[in-house]
């Protein structure tokens, strides 16, 4: 027995100096409260932009498991950060752990199996952990300073595990502007009747809640520093999005996704976000969490929201109950609901244990996020080289060309939209596509291709990126339960960009015998509007609700980028008349009627964001056509000067049940009267983007008064990608109604022509419109 406490106090001498040290480094690294003078999750507190990046930096210059780095700035100017953590040993070795990734993302550039194995025993799993995205959703901005200090001062058996396995890249905000923009808000709501509402006002400066459907268009400057700086250099193998939802429903979501999962994101993906999502609940039921639910409420079909799905990577989204920002709330049991495969006031296999209800708290918000993100990085580092393995695998299976699939898309130069064929070839550039000129012409498929078509291969990494987004979507029928209603998508089901881009891009049965150049890279065009683009053209102005409208800012986006001037124009603009004077187009972007007459309701905002249009605005917008001005609608918008102008038109599905008619977001065929204004320089045959859209008919009382400029497909050549519930409701009527009415005319648009800033094929639509516009 002696013996024994000897060699027991032995070791303890021993490890002395490393017990000490790490003492003392835990007590040198400086907590969020005490940078913040608060602790993360506190009510009714919230660190600003400026806090967290200064508590992170403070953070990386007192740990060295973190390194701190300024990505490029954000679109209002603020810095876009990242945090790489690891073992201060790992950190060392970035370099070389980054050539094991480029070397595992590429096997083409391997030597041999045999090298392969040994650079997966050897290297890290690549974690990218991201929150913020959606500004309102503010746990996913302060918990990142919790889980940062967590694994900087802890040196319990767990993290140690973590650090030395895995290299974490941690992005606290991808929305910065909005981080600031909406803790700004909050702060002035507290005390106030209003207090925890969102804001009057979009999130991201253009796109708001969208940006997190930016994940393959990359029109934002924010996704553009993400895919650039840290997915295209690092190729991580998981990536774990934050995000928050209702609040009276399930306390948090994750993986497995519910059906259906787009075709092109490789099986052992899908696997692995079952697997470790699976994990994630079960480790968090283990720690007395309840209310956690998998299989859920969200699929896996748009890349819009899964950009590594297409590169060698597992999205693993989670969501947590949200509180009125950093509100607490209660939250009887009995007021919980369900949606999409959960009820939760119910247990299930995929819902074991429901939360019993009660207090709900910003505090409890951060703690279920660092619980998931922690137990996510707890089963990289367990199964290290299973998911580089499976990285690996997924790879190889890319670059040997996959059974069923075409060997190549080939983009003729012909009979292309301009603007929309360098986008597309931006857009696949961007993603990692090795997209190739022909040295010289070419037969394929009995056609004749000139040289310097562009060719892609698809035995390549990235090819799933390339065919998903090049091919025709066909969005599969899943029934409620055997011999029930469909269901309806969870989002938008297409997004074909030759489609929207104006652009033919065929696919090839087999690799075409031709000299092909080396990859090329993205290019560059200067975006231009003949007669608008810094011109002095007509006068225009784009309406903005104070109710958070994302079409608006799409719009704006896509004049900010084609250098069209214009004018934001408020509630109290149209209230206060004489717009004519002022303008010559005024365009209402896709918004509810009611909401836009009606607005806010008092004591749910400040007095200045509190109405609509109402009856004075509406009657403002009306006088401005009457004068002569014109009036451009986008898709539910065209609504409002419809009833309330009394216009000779009816739209012939809004009241169908939406059991029978649905499009949730689709590509349309569209046809045109080629000897319109508004269709000037259009093919006759074209598409639109149908999302909840209008179909026009002209009233018995319109005489000659309507046009209708565009006409959507018959019910059989309706549908070109996505998903159509009642095709025969639609088909054949108009999409494109111009109307009379005193001096002046309206144009409605059944469908959304500037469509996330990617439906280039119909911007001309829209710029007709303005250049046909009286001054």
């Amino acid at each position: 027995m002696r013996l024994r406490y000897a060699c027991v106090t032995l070791v303890m001498v021993a490890l002395l100096p490393n017990l000490l040290l790490a003492q003392r480094t835990a007590e040198n690294i400086p907590t969020p409260a005490s940078f913040l003078g608060f602790e993360v999750g506190a009510d009714r507190r919230l660190a600003d932009w400026n806090e967290i990046t200064g508590y992170l930096n403070v953070l990386a210059d007192a740990s060295d498991r973190i390194l701190l780095d300024t990505l490029g700035m954000t679109t209002l100017g603020r810095p876009f950060v990242a945090l790489t953590i690891s073992s201060a040993e790992n950190l060392r070795r970035l370099d070389y752990y980054l050539e094991v990734q480029r070397k595992l993302a590429d096997p083409r550039l391997l030597e041999s199996e045999l090298e392969a194995e040994e650079l997966i025993a050897a290297g890290r799993a690549i974690v990218l952990i991201t929150g913020g995205i959606h500004s309102t959703e503010v746990g996913g901005y302060q918990m990142p300073m919790r889980l940062a200090y967590h694994l900087a001062s802890q040196d319990d058996e767990e993290t140690r595990t973590i650090l030395a396995n895995v290299i974490l890249l941690l992005v606290p905000s991808l929305n910065p502007d909005g981080s600031q923009m909406v803790v700004d808000w909050y702060e002035s709501t507290l005390g106030r009747p209003w207090e925890g509402a969102g804001p009057p006002f979009l999130y991201h400066h253009y796109v708001g809640h969208d940006n997190n459907r930016d994940w393959y268009a990359f029109t934002q400057k924010e996704t553009q520093l993400t895919v650039t700086k840290l997915h295209n250099v690092w190729h991580p193998q998981i990536v774990h999005d934050i995000h928050q939802m209702g609040s009276r429903g399930a306390r948090l979501f994750a993986p497995p996704w519910i059906d259906p999962v787009e075709p092109n994101v490789d099986p052992l993906l899908i696997a692995g976000s079952n697997a470790i999502g699976t994990a994630m609940a079960w480790e968090m039921y283990g720690q007395g969490k309840t209310g956690i639910v998998i299989n859920a409420i969200y699929d896996a079909w748009t890349p819009a929201r899964a950009y590594q799905h297409y590169h060698g990577g597992v999205r693993v989204l989670t969501e947590t109950a949200s509180t009125r920002l950093a509100t607490p709330i209660t939250v009887p049991f009995d007021s919980l609901g369900g949606r999409r495969g959960v009820n939760a006031q119910t247990s299930s296999w995929r819902f074991p244990e429901p939360w019993p209800g009660g207090e709900w708290r910003l505090a409890d918000i951060v703690d279920y996020q660092e619980a998931g993100a922690t137990a996510l990085l707890k089963q990289a580092a367990l199964y290290r080289e299973r998911w580089l393995n499976n990285f690996y695998r997924i790879g190889l299976r890319s670059i040997g060309g996959r059974e069923g699939w075409p060997q190549a898309f080939v983009i003729p130069l012909e009979g292309q939209n301009a603007d929309g064929l360098a986008d597309m070839l931006r857009i696949l550039v961007t993603g990692g596509v090795e997209v190739h000129r022909a040295l010289e012409s070419f037969v394929a498929d009995s056609r004749v291709y000139t040289e310097g078509t562009y060719v892609i291969p698809l035995a390549q990494p990235y090819s799933g990126f390339a065919k998903t987004l090049l091919e025709v979507q066909e969005y599969p029928s899943l029934p409620e339960f055997p011999g029930g209603p469909l269901r309806q998508p969870y989002d938008v089901t297409a997004h074909t960009l030759p489609l929207m881009m104006g652009v033919d891009a065929l696919a090839l049965d087999e690799l075409p015998d031709v000299a092909l150049s080396e990859p090329i890279e993205a290019p560059s065009y200067e975006k231009q509007a003949p007669g608008l683009s810094g011109s002095r053209g007509p006068r225009v102005a784009i309406y903005e609700p104070w109710m958070s409208s994302m079409d608006a800012g799409w719009t704006r986006w896509v004049f900010d980028e084609y250098g069209i001037e214009y004018e934001q124009l408020r509630d109290a603009d149209a209230r206060a008349g004489g717009l004519r004077s002022r303008f010559d187009a005024i365009l209402l972007p896709d918004f509810s009627p009611r909401s836009m007459i009606e607005g806010h309701e008092e004591g749910e905002m400040p007095p200045e964001y509190v109405g609509g249009l109402g009856e004075t605005g509406v009657r403002g917008l009306e006088e401005f056509v009457r004068e002569g001005g014109t009036l451009i609608a986008f898709n539910r918008a065209s609504l409002l000067p419809i009833r309330q102008f009394a216009l000779p038109v009816k739209d012939v599905v809004g009241e169908i049940d939406r059991r029978d008619f649905y499009i949730p977001g689709s590509i349309l065929r569209l046809h045109l009267e080629r000897g319109h204004p508004l269709a000037q320089g259009m093919p006759a045959r074209t598409t639109a983007w149908f999302q909840r859209g209008l179909a026009f008919e002209p009233t018995e009382e319109a005489g000659d008064n309507v046009d209708i400029v565009g006409r959507y497909g018959e019910a059989g050549e309706l549908l070109l990608s996505g998903w159509v519930n009642g095709a025969e409701h639609i088909g054949g009527h108009g999409a494109i109604a111009v109307v009379r009415h005193g001096r002046g005319r309206v144009v409605l648009f059944g469908f959304r022509p500037q469509y996330r800033g990617q439906t280039i094929a119909s911007y001309p639509l829209i710029f007709n419109a303005i250049r046909s516009a009286a001054k």
